[in-house]
């Protein structure tokens, strides 16, 4: 816990002079609140020796002032720090984005967006509360309570020992209280991730979920999701339920003690009626401190919690980072493999002893069966994964070496199953350009793009033109113009090497075709790679490379492979075998 919270400090010094100022109308506030008994001990004696319209005047007057003071000061307080509190929640959040943006493919691979959500937004808000409010009662709570104390010893040392006789037993109770809402709490955040992890995959796959007709399904998935919630926050409360009302009954039991001795005491003389309703009102304001002790308790406990689940997202290492490369001038967009062979964390290689070199302005074809390493050849040349060392090379330099911004800027990608945003048509296709750039600049770019792409003619017929809202993750467009607006986004951002992973597969022959002549006038002397099924898309390529269980057992140009009369010719043969049933 020692070490989360040295992880949090740099967060809360930031804005220490904020928060000292806030600090300081916690003292103010206070001290000025605790003077109204003291006050009302000198009232009290003085009226009862003589009641004047002066006397009641004055100390009704001093009364409403003292309140009047404490409520500015109590104003600022919380305007300060729970101020404060918003300023480090905005920059643990910013921070914690940022953070996921630099973590590497792999790390979402393996973790659910429904969790790291959670993680962002409900154990988030608990840190702020720890952050501020609780910070703001803990001072409250520890000059309330020992003001008050030093007070009530100065009226009555015996009566105040007695009233300080349940604090053991209070202490005792919040020890074991805290932690038992720490655990609960932990169990209670990550069902709470789980549950936004159904929903965020049932909403995601809606789609899916109607085609099968899993609807009763996902709702049933949901409903014992959220009644596991429910079951795990009625146990906190049920904690809650025992711990604020045993703390109350301990401080009870002393104020009853006080109120029987303390009467007595004020009979026999030995102190005044003022002293005796001073010393009661200290005791009814020391029974805060103790309640409020146990509240920030359990707001510690589930800001500390949450925190410590933000922190394994914060501590997880992004597996792609520069290396202190020297960036280049331009890259040209010379590819070259040389051995490569490359494993997931499984062990098992993917691809195995893999060499071959693409000149820049070349198009590079590759073809292979499912499963035969296409993807993750294309994946190691943008290091979204690392390739092992002297293995992948472009322009001659290891591409471990080379800036990642300068290597990531120079690809233009477009994945097999196209990711569009939910705002317009032109944001989407424009989405790689500066946000600074000029906007007839833009534009141009975008349109060029979205007519080599071949999707002027779709756009001319939706509503609203360019400015027409594709819906999440494009859901308002069919597969093969979500296609199209992925390779118009890769075109704009004006590539030196183009990676094609099997990016035209629902658009038509005929649209294709017109789609490859574009590139081919549009990519001019820069490099091109193009994974696909269809062998239209692939035998105008310089380099047509296939690759079987990770190995490159072919490459040569379309009619080079077919004299081969090997696998690239099967593969031929029998796509035209199939085209030719399907026509009949």
């Amino acid at each position: 816990m020692v070490a989360a919270s040295k992880r949090l400090l740099p967060y809360v010094l930031r804005h220490r002079r904020r928060l000292l100022l806030g600090l300081s109308c916690v003292v103010a506030m206070t001290s000025v609140s605790l003077l109204s008994p003291w006050v009302l001990k000198y009232a009290i004696d003085d009226l009862t020796v003589g009641v004047t319209r002066g006397k009641l005047g004055l100390y009704g007057a001093l009364l409403l002032g003292i309140a009047a003071v404490g409520g500015c000061f109590r104003f600022l307080m919380r305007r300060l720090i729970v101020g404060v509190s918003r300023e480090i929640e905005y920059d643990i959040r910013n921070d914690f984005y940022a953070h996921l943006e630099r973590l590497s493919l792999s790390y979402f691979q393996s973790e659910r967006t429904g969790d790291i959500m959670s993680r962002a937004t409900n154990d988030l808000s608990a840190v702020r509360m720890m952050a501020g409010p609780a910070i703001m009662y803990s001072v409250n709570t520890i000059l309330v309570f020992c003001i008050a104390i030093i007070l009530m010893f100065s009226i009555d040392i015996r009566l105040t020992l007695i009233a300080l006789m349940p604090l053991p037993f209070v202490s005792l109770l919040v020890k074991f209280f805290g932690s038992a809402i720490h655990r609960r709490f932990e169990e209670i955040q990550a069902q709470l991730s789980h549950m936004s992890a159904v929903v965020q995959e049932a909403l995601a796959g809606v789609r899916v979920v109607r085609a099968y007709r899993q609807e009763e399904f996902e709702i049933e998935r949901f409903r014992i999701a959220n009644r596991t919630y429910l079951e795990r926050n009625r146990g906190l409360i049920q904690l809650q339920g025992l711990f604020y009302p045993s703390l109350a009954l301990f401080l009870g039991f002393g104020g009853l003690l006080v109120l029987w001795l303390g009467s007595r005491e004020v009979v026999l003389g030995q102190i005044t009626v003022g002293e005796f309703v001073a010393f009661n009102a200290y005791l009814v304001m020391l029974t805060w401190p103790m309640i409020a002790f146990g509240w920030v308790t359990n707001m510690l406990q589930r800001g500390m919690a949450s925190w410590k689940r933000m922190l394994e997202v914060f501590d997880a290492v992004p597996e792609i980072t520069d290396r202190g490369g020297v960036p280049v001038e331009e890259i040209k967009g010379s590819i070259e493999l040389r051995e490569l062979t490359f494993a997931y964390g499984d062990g098992i290689p993917v691809l195995c002893n893999l060499s071959l070199r693409v000149e820049p302005g070349q198009t590079l074809a590759l073809v292979g069966s499912t499963g035969s390493g296409k993807s993750t050849l294309l994946d190691l040349i943008q290091r979204l994964f690392d390739p092992p060392p002297g293995t992948v090379f472009i322009d001659g330099i290891d591409v471990r070496d080379l800036p990642l911004g300068q290597l990531r800027a120079a690809i233009g990608y477009v994945p097999q199953e196209p990711f569009l945003f939910s705002t317009t048509l032109r944001d989407n296709v424009a989405f790689g350009l500066a946000e600074d750039a000029n906007t007839d600049v833009v534009d141009q770019s975008v349109r060029t793009a979205i007519t080599v792409a071949c999707l002027d003619a779709d756009i001319e017929q939706f509503p609203r033109g360019y400015e027409t809202t594709v819906g999440e993750r494009g859901i308002t467009l069919s597969g093969g113009q979500k296609q199209r607006v992925a390779l118009a986004r890769a075109l704009t951002v004006d590539p030196r090497i183009l990676i094609l992973d099997d990016a035209l597969s629902a658009v038509d022959t005929y649209t294709e075709e017109r789609i490859l002549k574009g590139l081919r006038e549009v990519m001019g002397q820069r490099t091109s790679i193009i994974v696909a099924h269809r062998m239209s898309t692939v035998r105008e390529a310089d380099i047509i490379a296939v690759l079987d269980q990770g190995r490159l057992v072919e490459q040569g140009t379309h009619d080079e492979l077919l004299a081969l009369n090997n696998v690239y010719a099967d593969l031929y043969h029998k796509q035209l075998l199939e085209e030719e049933l399907a026509a009949s």
